[in-house]
């Protein structure tokens, strides 16, 4: 029997992943709404393929519960924020989860970290607890960090395809967990020490943010001096050892926007890359926003009304809201005092911000300038609705003449 702890993004998933491919599983959220919607047959997030997942899950008989199971494997994959004033992980999240465990489970039990991790946050947070209920680790308890690797829109795919590393203490409990994991995982599993896994993840979420910051910060130098960064970019990565990215309004979701922040809390005086590309891509909102107001005064209008925001999720044809780069934009709005400004998403289906719409005609027909933040299939499928409206591409999806860019 496994127990995974949190069924968010990532822990739904892997539980209904494991329980199709026929091991026993129970999933455990602290959020009874979270488990009573489950029980009641209905996903608490959009995802392709979740759906049939889902439902090969409740033929093997996975169990959702509110409560912790005692069991010998123990899944954790709940949030870990960044603490805002000192950019250090928020450990507050894995350690509630670890004391839960810790309060019921077997000994000899093994407990994996899924969540993303600082490098060294296993030995400053997690063996303490452990150790201050006198438990030896190695014997009474076993920990492993294996680091989850999915993104929003391709999880399922990305579930059963991209390698996985799992870190341990003991070659014996990593091949033990490896086993687990080669029930449903095609791709390869790499066996390694704990802090090696831990930093390892933050890294491939560090080398994504830098790559961006430098797409990002070559469409504000084009932007400056009246350039194509769009044709720059494609003439660019024609070269074979090339391949920049492409700029966009800023960098959301809970990986790539967070991650690289854990390296500079813990070493603020080595990170002065990381820093960088992190600045210039939280600044990207605020150059929308001066695009925005550049776009009004050179077509004559003044009411920050009559813009409307098409995209609230933080990349295309999901419903995860998460560090989206809208809101950030719509905070830096508020906090200028600006107003108004109308709002729509496709696949948000409850009332998140003020002015948002929930009918799509009736949000471009109320509109004079409209704000691409999101590739949502929907808006491109929608071009030719766009004919009479003032167009910001901030994703460069609209290929016809006077469209405004980043």
């Amino acid at each position: 029997m496994i127990n995974v702890i949190g069924l968010g993004y990532i822990g739904l998933p892997t539980a209904l992943i494991l329980s199709k491919n026929g091991l026993k599983v129970v999933g455990t959220d602290i959020s009874s709404e979270v488990v009573q919607k489950l029980n009641s047959g209905i996903i608490t997030f959009e995802e392709n393929g979740l759906q049939e997942l889902f439902i090969d899950a409740c033929k093997n008989k996975i169990v959702f519960s509110t409560e912790y199971i005692k069991t010998d494997i123990y899944i954790i994959a709940v949030p870990t924020p960044f603490l805002q004033l000192s950019k250090k992980l928020d450990s507050s999240y894995i350690i509630k989860a670890v004391h839960s465990v810790l309060d019921i489970c077997e000994p000899g039990s093994i407990i994996v970290i899924e969540s993303t991790i600082s490098p060294g946050s296993i030995d400053r947070y997690v063996r303490p607890e452990v150790e201050k209920r006198n438990y030896i680790i190695g014997k009474d308890i076993h920990i492993v960090h294996a680091p989850e690797r999915i993104i929003p829109g391709n999880m399922i795919y990305e579930l059963e395809n991209n390698s996985r590393t799992i870190g341990a203490d003991s070659i014996e409990i990593a091949n033990k967990i490896k086993t687990v994991y080669s029930s449903f995982c095609k791709g390869e599993i790499v066996v390694t020490d704990i802090r090696s896994a831990e930093m390892s993840k933050v890294v491939e979420n560090t080398y994504r943010d830098i790559n961006i910051a430098f797409a990002n910060e070559l469409a504000k130098i084009c932007r400056s001096d009246n350039m194509d960064v769009y044709e720059i970019i494609k003439i660019a990565n024609k070269h074979p050892r090339v391949n920049i990215l492409q700029p966009g309004p800023g960098v959301g979701g809970h990986c790539i926007s967070v991650d690289p922040w854990f390296l500079v809390g813990d070493y603020p005086d080595l990170t002065n890359l990381i820093l960088s590309a992190r600045k210039v891509n939280d600044s990207m909102p605020n150059h929308v926003l001066k695009r925005i107001s550049f776009i009004m005064k050179e077509n004559n209008i003044r009411n920050v009304s009559d813009v409307g925001l098409y995209g609230l999720t933080y990349k295309e044809n999901v419903d995860d809201t998460r560090e989206s780069p809208t809101l950030q934009l719509l905070k830096q709005m508020e906090e200028h005092l600006s107003f108004g400004v109308k709002v729509y998403d496709p696949y948000i289906k409850s009332h998140l911000v003020e002015n948002q719409y929930f009918d799509f005609n009736l949000f471009i027909n109320d509109i004079k300038i409209l704000v691409i933040m999101v590739a949502h299939k929907q808006i491109i499928e929608n071009i030719n609705l766009l004919s009479e409206i003032i167009i910001f591409d901030t994703k460069n999806i609209v290929q016809k003449k006077g469209v405004y860019k980043l």
